[in-house]
C-alpha cells in the first residue's frame, strides 16, 4: 500500500491516490485532474477508484472528469439530481482494493450527506490504520456545520456524535487525512500539519476538549468566519456534475482593440490580476482587482457573477492562464479573454484608464485632519477586533458590493486590508459604482503599525 498526499495552497485542499501495485484511487480530486492521471502513470497504475467524502462546498471537484478519462468508479454519498453514474456508499458498505479494504462510515455534521472511508492494509492486518475524513476531522480543527445556516443546530449535533461516537472510537494509532488544512474557511483554526491520528487529537484538538454537546454546538455556531458566496454554488455543481475542463470556453489572446470591443458586452467583466500597486498606476476603467499572489480563487468566488464571461489583465500569459485554472477551481468558468501585451499596449493605442490613488500613513493622518474623510477596514470582523486604526469603520472589502450605499460618495473614501491587496479589491468594486474620492492605504494595516511604532 502506498498513500500519496497533494495539497492545492489557496483553497488549502488536500487530495490522495491510495496505491496498490496495479491499481489506485484518487481520494476528493481537484478539478483539474489530468495532474492525477500523469501521476498515475509515474507510478505504473490503473486509476480505478474515485473517492467523495462529500459535496465540497469551496472547490468544484475533478470526480466527472477524471471518471470519463480513466473508466474508474466514483463511489460517494447519495445526491439528488447527479448527471452522472456513481455507486452509493453507505454506513457498513465495504469494498476491497487489491489488499486494501475500506469501510464506509457515515460521518454528517460538515454537510448533511458526509461519509469517511476506513482504510485497512490486509497484507498487514485487519485494523484500521486510515481514515479519509474529508471535512469532518481537521488537524487541530474540526468541520464548520453552518454552511446550512437554516440547519447549523442540527449539524452541529450531528457533527457531534459524527465526531465522538464514530471517528473518535477508532484506534489512537489511526492516522487521520483530511481534505483541507490551514487556510481553508472550511474550518475555524487548522493547524498547517497536513495529517495526524485519532490519539494525537483526542488528547489535543481544542474543540474535541468540549464533551458536553450544548457546549460543543454553541462554539460550532457562534463566531465562525463568514462563508464566500462561491460554497453553495460549488456544493450544487459538485452535486449535478461539473463540466469537465475541456467542454469550457477556451482563452483568447485578444488585442487591445479586441480586448475592448469584446468589453461592451454587458455580459462580460475585467478582472485585472495584478498587484493592487500595479493596478492603482492605471487599469481598464470599470475592472475589478483581485491580486493573483493572493487568495485569488475565494475572492473571485466571493465577488464575481459566475454566469458573466471574464477577460483578464496579467503580466504575462503565463500567469493568466494559472488564474484561469483558480477561478474554474471555485466555479468560474468563462474565461474567454486575455489582453495580449498587458497595459502598456493599451495605453499605447490611446484607450482609456483609470486609477487608484495609494497613500501612505502619513498622508492618512493629514488626511484625518480634515476632517472629509471616511477610513474603511475592509477585514473581517475578528482582525478588526483584535485591532484596528482609530475613527476606522469596519466593511469587508467583499461586503462594498452591497453596502456601498452607507457610504457618502461626497468624501475621501480611504479602504485598508493587511498589506493593500484587499483593500484595493474593495475599492476597485466602489469604483463601479461611482465613487471617485477613493484611497488605498498602501502596506494596509502592517504599514499603518509600523508607521505608529508597534511593530
Amino acid at each position: 500500500m502506498l498513500l500519496k498526499h497533494y495539497f492545492v495552497e489557496k483553497i488549502a485542499h488536500s487530495s490522495y491516490i491510495l496505491a496498490g501495485d496495479n491499481e489506485c484511487a484518487v481520494v476528493d480530486p481537484r478539478r483539474d485532474v489530468d495532474f492525477y492521471i500523469d501521476e498515475a502513470r509515474k507510478l505504473g497504475l490503473r486509476i480505478t477508484h474515485i473517492l467523495e467524502t462529500h459535496l465540497h462546498a469551496d472547490f468544484v471537484s475533478g470526480h466527472v472528469e477524471l471518471a470519463e478519462k480513466t473508466g474508474a468508479k466514483i463511489f460517494m454519498p447519495g445526491v439528488e439530481n447527479a448527471s452522472f453514474q456513481y455507486i452509493e456508499v453507505k454506513e457498513g458498505y465495504v469494498f476491497d482494493m487489491e489488499d486494501m479494504r475500506i469501510k464506509v462510515v457515515e460521518t454528517p455534521g460538515h454537510t448533511p450527506e458526509h461519509v469517511s472511508y476506513v482504510l485497512s492494509d490486509l497484507s498487514r492486518g485487519e485494523e484500521p490504520i486510515g481514515v479519509f475524513v474529508g471535512d469532518t476531522l481537521f488537524v487541530g480543527d474540526v468541520g464548520r456545520p453552518d454552511l446550512f445556516p437554516d440547519r447549523a443546530q442540527e449539524l452541529a449535533e450531528k457533527l457531534y456524535d459524527s465526531l465522538f461516537n464514530k471517528l473518535l472510537k477508532l484506534p489512537d494509532y489511526c492516522e487521520v487525512y483530511p481534505a483541507h488544512g490551514a487556510g481553508s474557511l472550511c474550518g475555524k483554526s487548522m493547524a498547517a500539519k497536513y495529517t495526524t491520528t485519532i490519539g494525537y487529537e483526542k488528547k489535543y484538538n481544542e474543540t474535541l476538549q468540549i464533551k458536553d454537546m450544548d457546549e460543543f454546538v454553541k462554539a460550532l455556531t457562534n463566531d465562525m468566519p463568514e462563508v464566500p458566496d462561491h460554497f453553495a454554488r460549488s456544493s450544487a455543481i459538485n452535486g449535478h456534475g461539473p463540466l469537465p475542463l475541456y467542454k469550457l470556453p477556451k482563452m483568447k489572446t485578444m488585442t487591445p482593440a479586441e480586448f475592448n470591443e469584446a468589453y461592451q458586452d454587458p455580459n462580460t467583466i475585467i478582472l485585472d490580476v495584478r498587484s493592487y500597486f500595479s493596478f492603482g498606476g492605471l487599469h481598464v476603467p470599470g475592472a475589478y482587482s483581485i491580486d493573483s499572489t493572493g487568495n485569488l480563487p475565494i475572492f473571485a468566488g466571493w465577488i464575481l457573477p459566475p454566469e458573466k464571461n471574464v477577460l483578464l489583465v496579467a503580466e504575462t500569459y503565463s500567469i493568466a492562464s494559472a488564474a484561469s485554472i483558480w477561478l474554474k477551481r471555485v466555479g468560474i468558468d468563462n474565461v474567454t479573454g486575455f489582453l495580449q501585451a498587458g497595459m502598456h499596449q493599451w495605453v499605447v493605442e490611446g484607450l482609456p484608464i483609470d486609477h487608484i490613488a495609494q497613500i501612505s500613513p502619513a498622508d492618512l493622518e493629514d488626511m484625518m485632519k480634515e476632517g472629509n474623510t471616511v477610513l474603511i477596514d475592509g477585514r473581517d470582523n475578528n482582525a478588526y477586533d483584535e485591532v484596528h486604526a482609530e475613527e476606522s469603520v469596519n466593511i469587508p472589502a467583499h461586503e462594498l458590493r452591497t453596502r456601498y450605499g452607507e457610504l457618502d460618495d461626497n468624501k475621501n473614501i480611504v479602504v485598508y486590508c493587511n498589506s493593500g491587496g484587499r483593500s484595493n479589491m474593495g475599492i476597485s468594486i466602489l469604483k463601479q459604482k461611482g465613487f471617485k474620492n477613493v484611497y488605498n492605504l498602501a502596506g494596509g494595516m502592517n504599514g499603518y503599525l509600523a508607521y505608529k511604532g508597534v511593530l
